[in-house]
């Protein structure tokens, strides 16, 4: 008896075990994220560096995360608790010598680093977007490390762009290994990428969600299958040193209201354009950062400036996980709101332009929060009854999602960083989504696109 029209044998890469199409014969890949592999192949190779990747990310994530708490520990006494406390229990000069200090440490490691191993790739959204996804495992640990010391001895940069950077220098070094194609590699090194994320916030959903709409562009199902399971075994191993709970934690479960509904509209809308500046702001300074030589007479300065600034608002040092904190609890009076969500970007961008090498992530999450708080206290004046914390989680949101044009992942990462505030989800939604949508509309860039190093003529 013949077969009746589409019940042929599926023509899939992998091969499903069950060949046989579905009664109406329609096809599995009719469904838009059901596709094949295209060219990185899910082949059994691929899986175990995965697996290996996750665990390597993890224990990465543990060792810089020590270096950090020890340079923390070392330049402020800090051991637990607010960072930033344990900076205002310093005085004045102590904090304006230990950001010297950390500037000349980081302008001698960093011209040592990019004049010597100059030919060495460790720029991870570069290899992935632009590249075959090779990355070199020595350039980018002695870069991981140098940026820890120094954020922990107070540079405004966040603590996520060295185990990011090592998450993926390690898939890359694992498909060399393991013969993997340069598709292959470079998805491999994505997972790894959002896998260093996950591991050192323990958000494995928000890392994967990371690798997929950041890193990849792609939520079909093999780009989102390993990226969990990178994301996830990475965050179990860095159990083995770092806490399994909330990065922000005791933030109270906010109620939604009609004043918070209404106010997500226009912060949308001003969170978006100061993505804009923000973003661009940061394109200038990674183009014109200092290099080679210049970097002794620019990042030390450059560090007085940020010490200087720390006498009246310790919470700009470090990666500014305290100022967000904070703002999630309510604490804050207007003026200090509006100060830091002014000068965290500034002192960010002049950390980064005199040569740093640092992540952005936190940096602008804390930004979000605290001017979701100034903006919650002026409208609090015209609708009152809304607690200023809710008003500084949706901030976070929306100015995460617009400066990383990447919505889900602003979503998603601050609600798995705070464990509260799903009953803000529709406001957060409204918030992101506009203010992603104002950022794309006027610019497009993005704080990772925006960094991308200047293409040189060949």
């Amino acid at each position: 008896m013949r077969k009746r029209s589409g019940e042929s044998e599926r023509q899939r890469v992998p091969a499903p075990f069950i060949k046989k199409r579905i009664a109406s014969g329609r096809g599995a890949m009719e469904q838009p994220n059901v596709t094949h592999d295209g060219d990185a192949a899910l082949t059994p190779a691929f899986w175990v560096a995965i697996v290996l990747t996750g665990i390597a990310t993890g224990l990465f994530g543990d060792l810089l995360m020590w270096i950090l708490s020890s340079a923390e520990r070392l330049a402020f006494n800090y051991h637990s608790g607010s960072y930033a406390a344990a900076v205002a229990r310093t005085s004045g000069l102590h904090r304006v010598t230990t950001l010297v200090i950390a500037g000349l440490i980081g302008a001698v490691a960093w011209y040592l680093i990019r004049r010597y191993l100059k030919h060495e790739k460790a720029e991870i959204d570069e290899s992935i977007w632009n590249g075959d996804g090779q990355l070199s495992m020595r350039r980018s640990f002695l870069t991981s490390v140098t940026s820890e010391v120094v954020i922990g001895m107070g540079a405004s940069a966040g603590r996520e762009a060295a185990p990011k950077l090592m998450g993926g220098a390690s898939g890359s070094v694992l498909a060399r290994w393991m013969k993997l194609s340069p598709a292959q590699r470079r998805l491999l090194v994505a997972c790894g990428g959002g896998a260093g994320l996950a591991a050192v916030y323990n958000v494995p959903l928000g890392g994967a969600i990371f690798t997929a709409e950041v890193l990849c562009g792609s939520f079909a199902l093999p780009t989102v299958v390993p990226a969990l399971a990178c994301s996830a075994i990475a965050t179990m191993v860095a159990w083995v040193y770092l806490p399994n709970g909330a990065t922000y934690a005791d933030i109270p479960s906010y109620h939604f209201s009609g004043s918070i509904m209404v106010w997500s509209l226009p912060a949308g809308l001003i969170i978006g354009l100061l993505s804009v500046l923000y973003v661009r702001l940061i394109g200038w300074v990674s183009d014109h950062r200092a290099s080679g030589i210049s970097i002794f007479w620019v990042m030390p300065p450059a560090f007085l400036v940020v010490g200087a600034l720390g006498i009246w608002y310790p919470q700009l040092f470090g990666n500014g996980k305290d100022m967000a904190h904070e703002a999630f609890l309510g604490v804050g009076s207007v003026g200090l709101l509006f100060a830091l969500s002014a000068l965290k970007p500034l002192v960010t961008a002049l950390t980064l332009g005199s040569g740093a090498a640092g992540g952005v992530f936190t940096p602008f999450l804390s930004t979000g929060a605290v001017l979701g708080g100034f903006l919650g206290v002026a409208w609090t004046h015209v609708w009152h009854g809304t607690p200023i914390g809710a008003f500084a989680l949706i901030g976070a949101v929306a100015m995460v999602g617009a400066v990383m044009q990447a919505p889900l992942v602003g979503l998603v990462l601050v609600l798995e960083l705070t464990h509260s505030g799903f009953a803000l989800a529709i406001p957060m939604i409204v918030a992101v989504v506009i203010a992603t949508f104002v950022g794309r509309q006027i610019d497009g860039y993005s704080i990772y696109s925006a960094r991308l190093p200047r293409h040189v003529p060949t």
